[in-house]
């Protein structure tokens, strides 16, 4: 694990440590910290190569999974803090520097729902779609209609949800961050976005605020000239067991 050159809100000096690969549950953070204005530490997590497996990346997130943070400067003074799990880290990020997460109670509650259904629903639904559709090595037709037809739920889900407001809990918030990362993959998914115009809306909305922008191209560079699942990745991404 290593740390790319500065840029962007990357700072080698700063307390917040992003562990980080560009995948949607990365971009979740990344964006987050640019739209916050807060300077972090990139720690390049390669998942192709296994590097989440490491020792030392273990103690960070005990679920090898990408993202994770160490926060060297937390607000209680005593000591690293370690956050796994994106929508946990945005939560904690969101209350630290007081913004994208309303203190009011109602309001509150009504983003952590939303950020609970993509943490629950949208995104594993999203996973479970791309895998079937494009790297199951065996086409399970029931598999296939499985998982397009609850991902065609969830995305009318959100559409009603966005008909008559701007934004997913009327404010812009952590739950627009989580889900925009996932929906941008629509295509991916096999959705035609005309069938959803209130979402189409919103997807563009955040896709041109420059904080989304800068968070979602953070690190793309590590990607190119080389897919994402080549054999040797294929065989430490996929069919992992516990010991």
């Amino acid at each position: 694990m290593t740390a790319p050159e500065s840029r962007c809100g990357v700072d080698p000096a700063a307390p917040l440590e992003l562990y980080y690969w560009p995948t949607p549950n990365g971009w979740k953070i990344s964006i987050l910290l640019e739209e916050l204005g807060v300077p972090y530490r990139l720690m390049k997590v390669d998942i192709r190569k296994g590097e989440q497996f490491d020792a030392g990346f273990l103690r960070v997130s005990p679920n090898n999974r990408i993202p994770a943070l160490v926060d060297h400067a937390p607000l209680d003074g005593q000591g690293p803090l370690a956050v796994f799990e994106s929508g946990a880290i945005m939560i904690y990020l969101a209350d630290k520097h007081g913004r994208l997460l309303p203190a009011a109670p109602r309001q509150r509650s009504m983003v952590i729902q939303w950020l609970m259904w993509q943490m629950s629903g949208f995104g594993p639904t999203a996973g479970q779609v791309h895998h079937f559709n494009e790297y199951a090595d065996e086409k399970v037709p029931y598999a296939i209609r499985r998982f397009n037809d609850e991902i065609h739920r969830l995305y009318g889900v959100l559409d009603r949800r966005l008909e008559n407001r701007e934004f997913i809990a009327d404010d812009y918030s952590i739950a627009d961050i989580a889900c925009w990362t996932w929906a941008r993959l629509w295509r991916h998914h096999r959705v035609d976005l005309a069938s959803f115009p209130a979402l189409a809306r919103w997807l563009q909305a955040l896709t041109d605020r420059p904080a989304v922008n800068r968070g979602f191209r953070l690190a793309n560079e590590w990607r190119e000239g080389r897919p994402t699942m080549t054999p040797e990745a294929r065989a430490v991404l996929l069919g992992q067991r516990g010991r």
